[in-house]
């Protein structure tokens, strides 16, 4: 029986993502590249690793909303913004840049789904 070997890899490689806000929340879509990523995507990217990800930015609330005929999700981050764009004295108050530090977050994917991973595949 020969063993199927898992590839570390950053989320940007198997999603995309987008970033809004809205006061001192943050919305973050992760978006899979390929439908047969998105088990992948669920069964890894959870509110628990989220909010790890983000626990210097000391959110109040992950929320993790699925939208599977869209192989896609939405994170909904509380108070991630520092009070939000009128509050907040850092350079990124919209959080705009919230989504690229969630994609850098690492995944394991399967040899058999290394062929849909985005990027050349030199960086696998």
């Amino acid at each position: 029986m020969r063993h199927e070997r898992a590839l570390t890899v950053p989320l940007y490689r198997a999603a995309h993502g987008r970033t809004g806000d809205k006061g001192d929340r943050s919305n973050i879509s992760v978006i899979a590249w390929h439908p047969q990523l998105w088990d992948l995507l669920v069964q890894q990217v959870t509110e628990a690793r989220v909010a790890e990800r983000f626990a210097a930015r000391r959110p109040s609330a992950v929320r993790r909303h699925l939208l599977p005929k869209l192989q896609a999700m939405n994170f909904v981050l509380d108070g991630v913004l520092d009070g939000g764009v009128n509050s907040a004295l850092n350079l990124d108050s919209h959080g705009k840049a919230l989504s690229y530090w969630l994609l850098d977050l690492p995944i394991e994917v399967p040899a058999a789904l290394v062929p849909l991973l985005a990027g050349p595949p030199d960086l696998t």
